[in-house]
């Protein structure tokens, strides 16, 4: 995915989060606004996903190609605590 891929779908998830402080500003239902809620979760965590996918299938590969063992173990790490931080949120 390019920068600019990335950048529309965060526009679209801020319109989204716009639209969640709409809805609580004129009382919409809470189930409708916790739907809402969960529909921007899921976009953020597609967004996370892809940017996990690009490290490790570049940096991390690169690494790798490269003959740095050390660099790409690094780089696992990162992505390893990345998910965790994901998986918790």
């Amino acid at each position: 995915m390019t920068k600019e891929q990335y950048l529309g779908r965060l526009r679209r998830i801020e319109g989204q989060v716009r639209g969640l402080q709409r809805m609580i500003d004129e009382d919409v239902y809470c189930i409708d606004i916790l739907q809402q809620i969960a529909a921007v979760n899921g976009a953020l965590q597609n967004v996370a996903i892809g940017l996990l996918d690009e490290h490790v299938g570049h940096c991390v590969a690169n690494a790798a190609a490269a003959g740095d063992a050390e660099q790409a173990r690094e780089m696992v790490t990162e992505a390893t605590k990345a998910i965790e931080r994901l998986v918790k949120s």
